[in-house]
């Protein structure tokens, strides 16, 4: 790694110390090399604390949003997490530094970005991180029941799908809304239904498939 990109990262984790609280994540944060996951046309930008594009219409999120997520999740090791949208293989990454890459199952609609994660995360250390390629409206009922669950992309509203492989108990975040988006956090009753809690507005890429008939 070049003394460019220390002198980045460190920056960046300085950033991140003044808006986020658990030690944990900031550590996690620190160890995913950021740049091994953006273009070589973007590497330059590797720690803006930004979102930057990956191809397929898609985006890298930007750092803190990241981390940001991270903590609402309230992540420890052991438990399973499903994410929705794995883009590059970043966010889930920073997961695996959080719970342990076996217990990472992540949902990615475009294949060639799939395909890519899943080398990507390999090659550095993250091969046990589980990546299908498929509709994240259906989940991954497969691994079910997650302890945790995420969207990195926006939806209209929580994938019924994915509320059901949610343990109750566990819980969900997500950007939601079919125009201005808010970060919802959501914790699943016994009986089903969600709690939820409103952590500000944000903008995502959306969901694939969100709007169909």
């Amino acid at each position: 790694m070049s003394g460019g990109d220390d002198t980045g990262r460190e920056h960046l984790l300085e950033g991140l110390r003044q808006r986020i609280d658990d030690p944990d994540v900031i550590e996690a944060m620190g160890a995913v090399p950021r740049e091994e996951f953006v273009p070589d046309s973007q590497r330059s930008s590797a720690y803006a604390d930004r979102p930057l594009p990956i191809g397929e219409g898609q985006t890298i999120s930007a750092p803190h949003m990241v981390a940001i997520m991270a903590e609402l999740l309230d992540l420890e090791p052991g438990q399973t997490v499903l994410e929705i949208g794995t883009g590059c293989g970043y966010h889930a990454a920073v997961t695996a530094e959080l719970v342990g890459s076996e217990g990472v199952y992540s949902v990615e609609y475009h294949e060639s970005l799939a395909r890519e994660a899943r080398e990507r995360l390999a090659e550095l250390g993250y091969e046990d991180v589980s990546i299908h390629a498929g509709d994240g409206h259906g989940g991954w009922a497969e691994h079910a029941p997650y302890d945790r669950a995420y969207l990195t992309c926006a939806a209209a509203e929580f994938p019924d799908a994915v509320v059901e492989q949610v343990r109750p108990g566990g819980v969900l975040l997500g950007p939601l809304g079919d125009g201005h988006q808010r970060l919802v956090r959501a914790s699943k009753r016994e009986d089903g239904t969600l709690d939820r809690e409103h952590h500000g507005g944000v903008r995502f890429v959306r969901m694939q498939g969100e709007g169909r008939a």
